[in-house]
C-alpha cells in the first residue's frame, strides 16, 4: 500500500456497500440561493401582509368617519328644514300681525259710517286708513309699480288691452293701469295690468 505526502493511503478500498457521491461546489451555492431566495420572499410575504392589514384597518376607520360624518349631515339637513319651516311660518305670522290695526281701523271706520252723513270725514277717515297700509306695506319691502307713462316692460306689465295711441309719442308706452302691481324688494310680486298705446 503506497502513501501520500501527508501519510494517507492511496490504495483504492474496494467495497460493494459504500456508494460515493460526487459533491458539486454549484449545488451547494444553488441551495443557498434557493433558501435565500425563499426567506426573501416570506420577508415580502410577511411586509405585504402587514400593509394590507393595515390598509384594512385604514379603510375600516375611513368608513366610520363617512358614516359619522353622513349621519351629521343628514341631521343637518334635518335641523335646517325645520329652522326654514319655522321662519316662513313665523315671518307669515308676523306679517299678518302687523296687519291687524289696520283691520281694527276698518272696523271702526266702519261703525263711524253708520252713524255719519258727513262724506268728507268718511273720505278723510279712508285715506288715512289707506296711507296707513301704504306704509306697512313698504316697511315690509312692498312698493308699487310705476306703470302710467312709462315704456311698456314685460317684465312688470301685463298687456290686457291695446288701444290707439293720442299721437306718437304714446306708441309703446303704458296708457292707462288697470290694476297696479307691485315688487316685493327686487321680486315682482304682481304684474301691473295695463293697457299699451299702438
Amino acid at each position: 500500500m503506497s502513501k501520500n505526502k501527508h501519510g494517507h493511503n492511496t490504495e483504492p478500498v474496494e467495497n460493494d456497500d459504500i456508494e460515493f457521491t460526487e459533491v458539486n461546489p454549484a449545488d451547494n451555492n444553488v441551495d443557498i440561493d434557493d433558501n435565500l431566495e425563499a426567506a426573501t420572499e416570506r420577508d415580502e410575504t410577511e411586509s405585504l401582509k402587514d400593509q394590507l392589514d393595515k390598509a384594512i384597518e385604514a379603510n375600516e376607520s375611513m368608513k366610520k368617519d363617512y358614516m359619522f360624518l353622513m349621519a351629521e349631515f343628514d341631521n343637518f339637513k334635518k335641523r335646517t328644514l325645520k329652522e326654514k319651516s319655522e321662519l316662513l311660518k313665523n315671518a307669515a305670522e308676523s306679517t299678518l300681525k302687523g296687519l291687524l290695526p289696520i283691520v281694527d281701523d276698518f272696523e271702526r271706520g266702519l261703525n263711524a259710517i253708520k252713524d255719519s252723513s258727513d262724506v268728507s270725514a268718511v273720505k278723510e277717515g279712508m285715506e288715512l286708513i289707506y296711507n296707513k297700509l301704504i306704509k306697512y306695506l313698504s316697511s315690509n319691502g312692498v312698493k308699487a309699480i310705476e306703470s302710467t307713462g312709462a315704456d311698456f316692460d314685460s317684465d312688470l306689465h301685463e298687456a290686457i288691452a291695446m288701444i290707439p295711441a293720442p299721437d306718437e309719442s304714446k306708441r309703446g308706452k303704458v296708457i292707462d293701469t288697470v290694476e297696479k302691481g307691485y315688487m316685493l324688494n327686487d321680486k315682482v310680486l304682481r304684474h301691473a295690468k295695463v293697457a299699451v298705446g299702438q
